[in-house]
């Protein structure tokens, strides 16, 4: 794990806090300063913030938080607004969020204390459940796209102003089912299964519509219920149980993923030098024939 994010997930210090300390020679190795940003900690290495060790902690904790409408899920803002940092319990400040919730959007967020847990969680296909409100009647070309996906060039539309990404694919949903209308608004019920940049708010902003109100309900099957606003839970003992079981299976499926990587890569390599014989054999074949 690089330096930076290492003290960040171990510590209270924000990324960014900790290019600092590390730039200004407070972060020591023993007693080595480190002013590597790139610097990758080892499983033994005793890393050390101000003269203070940093302690790390091998149980895994996750917890359940139902996020307020405008808060940023993030450790600081430029612009001096609300992170979810500001509302949480110090004890929770070193977590990593699984993903994000926009400024605007309220719900339900999984924060650990690890890393790999986080990083897992977030790339994986688990069903993401949405309430949401938008301000126009659903149209047939809305049904279509939720049952068989979209395709956009340019799905700015809905994004933040200041976002990169242009193109996007949207996964057909898993689930919908529309749970009142009227004539300037629908209240709908979404599972997806990706969790891309305001991908509720691009999908809709192609129709023309606003999402006026978003609120994630449930995360692979663990649900928001009736924790309150700003409130946190435990996982259960259940919970953990299946999150066990997950990282079993993800950490199986990335080791299959790096031998196939290999693998192919071999036979790119055997398929080349093959050529290259081929080649070398067609060349000689030539020089004799002309020769004769």
């Amino acid at each position: 794990m690089r330096l930076n994010k290492y003290i960040s997930h171990n510590t209270k210090y924000s990324r960014r806090e900790a290019d600092t300390l590390i730039e200004a020679g407070e972060v020591t190795l023993d007693k080595r300063p480190l002013k590597e940003f790139g610097y990758e900690v080892q499983e033994d290495d005793r890393i050390f913030v101000k003269g203070k060790a940093i302690k790390v902690t091998s149980e895994l904790t996750i917890i359940v938080y139902n996020k307020p409408k405008g808060v940023l899920v993030t450790k600081k803002d430029d612009r001096g607004r609300a992170t979810i940092y500001h509302k949480l319990p110090g004890k929770y400040r070193h977590f990593t969020p699984v993903g994000r919730l926009d400024y605007a959007s309220e719900g339900l967020l999984l924060l650990t204390d690890d890393v790999e847990v986080a990083t897992a969680l977030m790339e994986s296909g688990l069903d993401r459940t949405y309430n949401l409100k938008i301000d126009k009647p659903v149209t047939k070309e809305m049904m279509d796209a939720m049952k068989e996906g979209l395709v956009l060039d340019d799905a700015r539309a809905g994004a933040h102003e200041k976002s990169k990404i242009y193109a996007m694919e949207f996964a057909p949903f898993a689930h919908f089912e529309v749970r009142s209308e009227g004539k300037n608004f629908t209240k709908l019920r979404v599972t997806i299964t990706e969790g891309k940049n305001r991908e509720l708010r691009r999908f809709f902003a192609h129709f023309e519509a606003k999402v006026l109100d978003l609120k994630r309900i449930a995360f692979g099957g663990i649900e928001l219920n009736n924790l309150p606003e700003n409130k946190t839970r435990y996982f259960t003992r259940r919970e953990y149980d299946d999150v066990h079981k997950f990282m079993k299976r993800w950490r199986t499926n990335k080791v299959a993923e790096v031998k196939n990587e290999r693998n192919a890569q071999k036979q790119e390599e055997e398929n080349k030098r093959k050529k290259e014989q081929e080649k070398h054999a067609v060349a000689k074949t030539k020089k004799y024939k002309y020769r004769d």
